[in-house]
């Protein structure tokens, strides 16, 4: 009996328990992995708080955050002013116009590349986004005219097109056969008759 306690005692007594300590050679310990992930994270927000938590009072920063508002109302409200400006004074715009076909084609790269940059990545998010939803509504098309169809019919009270019942349904005699569900249909009564 003694040498079963020494042998415990060496495994998993005094303060030491080696199977554990052998085990996250190879396996990381979960709890101290959760533990140490909590700490990171809240590092992470204490940095986050102590960078945003300093308000912004001075000139300087008022100034810079209404002049970053600026340009997408400032180019859009200037395009409509230059059509409001054609009709009012012809002469006067088409003055202006001239003056614009004197700006040097890099110049006008320039400005291209820094309207891209500023408004591209916006722009390029919002079209994939349109894209996708019509994709979405072309792909749904076909189901809501289904759809419509069956519920005409049923307000017409000839019953479903077709055998099918609102919502792209098919008639429950009208299925198509089905090998797995019936085999397992045969295995379910076997075991009834026994």
């Amino acid at each position: 009996m003694g040498l079963i306690e020494a042998l415990f005692g060496l495994l998993f007594g005094g303060g030491r328990n080696l199977v554990k300590e052998t085990a996250e050679v190879f396996r990381e310990n979960a709890e101290a992995a959760a533990g140490r992930q909590a700490r990171y994270r809240a590092a992470a927000l204490r940095q986050f708080a102590a960078e945003f938590g300093i308000e912004r009072k001075g000139r300087f920063d008022r100034f810079m955050d209404g002049l970053n508002r600026l340009p997408r109302p400032a180019l859009a409200l200037g395009t409509l002013g230059l059509f409001v400006a054609a009709m009012i004074d012809p002469i006067w715009f088409a003055a202006r116009m001239q003056g614009i076909a004197l700006v040097p084609e890099p110049l006008w790269w320039l400005l291209g590349v820094i309207v891209s940059f500023y408004f591209g990545a916006r722009h390029q998010m919002k079209s994939l986004e349109f894209q996708r939803s019509i994709a979405a509504t072309v792909l749904r098309a076909a189901d809501v005219s289904g759809n419509i169809a069956a519920l005409e019919a049923l307000a017409a009270g000839a019953g479903a097109p077709d055998g099918k019942e609102p919502g792209g349904q098919e008639e429950a005699g009208t299925e198509e056969p089905n090998a797995a569900l019936d085999d397992w249909r045969a295995q379910m009564e076997g075991r009834n008759e026994r």
